[in-house]
């Protein structure tokens, strides 16, 4: 069955306008964080009932008047806020930058991990390697990179990590355990969030995250706070050394938000590692968010911005995935994909994968 995505309906007058957007968006981005930032949306949001003349808003702010003037008129073509009778009001569009969680999110992720980075985006087309990722220091990937990021970088990538991830935790847990697993291999488990949720919400279950050294020590410090060292143990590992086996014995293998980190040939030996470590009727979870399984078109949007962090940031070569790209991948490992579950959390898809007969 053939796929279209995509349209040219539009007439040449608003193509070009939108070019222009294309265009400028460097610099009206910056305008939009700083009417957020500087407080003018919320102080507009508190007083939405009445409109406000730039003086008053101003005055009110201790911000200069020019600074207020330019930023509002900004504001106005990008439809966050409006003009009638020399007040200003703000708009549904400036409402969502103002106060909601996945668009700020979203933002301080552009702002602090990507930004400066995105300048190299050519160079890092060209030559595979996530060329931006310079702009913090000498690392091969992102994630090698976590534990010596910024604070402030840090801080916007764990908050994008952790947002789209937590909001499905509560939902794809009963999934994870309905054949009541005892023991759980959490593979990229990172911070050791889900590990830590896993077994909060679970008594009975032993958890074993999987990561990179760096991760690894993280994931410690947030066991040690929880006080479940004794239900979860962590193991250091070069992820993209397909030489090394995952450790078996194991009655699932959970991969949440972490096969997109890698090019699809990275995925296929991941994948067929997790065949060799699950016994005959084990599971492999794949958590996931395709950008093909979108409810919502800003939901596709914010998946393939994400995708250029990968390309220019993060590793090089990987990206957030159409879902039959990784249904080929699954299938050519050896496993097949028993179970599907959609519209988890904020727009996740669960794959639930077994080994073939």
């Amino acid at each position: 069955m053939s796929e279209n995505y995509g349209n040219d309906d539009k007439s040449a007058l608003q193509a070009k306008l939108d070019a222009q957007k294309i265009a400028f968006a460097p610099i009206m981005f910056h305008a939009a964080k700083s009417l957020r930032d500087l407080g003018i949306l919320a102080y507009l949001l508190k007083n939405k009932s009445k409109g406000t003349a730039i003086e008053t808003i101003a005055s009110d702010l201790h911000l200069p008047v020019y600074g207020v003037k330019v930023l509002l008129e900004a504001g106005l073509s990008l439809e966050l806020v409006q003009l009638t009778d020399e007040k200003y009001t703000i708009t549904k569009t400036g409402y969502f930058v103002a106060s909601d969680e996945l668009t700020r999110v979203n933002m301080d992720f552009t702002n602090d991990v990507n930004y400066l980075g995105m300048m190299h985006l050519n160079d890092a087309i060209k030559n595979g390697k996530p060329e931006g990722l310079k702009v913090f220091g000498k690392w091969n990937t992102v994630y090698e990179a976590l534990s010596e990021l910024p604070g402030e970088v840090r801080k916007s990538w764990f908050a994008f990590d952790h947002f789209y991830s937590d909001y499905a935790f509560p939902e794809v847990v009963p999934h994870l355990f309905e054949n009541h697993p005892k023991k759980i291999l959490d593979v990229g488990g990172n911070t050791g969030k889900f590990s830590i949720f896993c077994a909060k919400n679970n008594e009975d279950v032993q958890l074993t995250i999987l990561d990179l050294p760096g991760q690894i020590k993280e994931a410690r410090k947030n066991i040690q706070k929880n006080n479940l060292e004794d239900r979860i143990s962590t193991h250091a590992l070069n992820l993209l050394d397909n030489s090394i086996p995952f450790p078996t014995t194991y009655d699932a293998i959970w991969m949440s938000q972490f096969l997109d980190c890698f090019s699809q040939e990275e995925i296929a030996g991941l994948l067929k590692r997790a065949y060799h470590a699950l016994d005959d009727e084990g599971a492999l979870y794949i958590l996931e968010t395709y950008w093909d399984k979108q409810a919502f078109e800003a939901s596709t949007y914010s998946l393939h911005a994400t995708s250029l962090y990968f390309t220019a940031i993060a590793n090089g070569n990987s990206q957030m995935y159409h879902s039959n790209d990784m249904v080929k991948l699954v299938e050519a490992s050896g496993l097949y994909i028993d179970k599907i579950v959609e519209n988890i959390g904020v727009s996740h898809t669960l794959f639930k994968c077994k080994r073939k007969k």
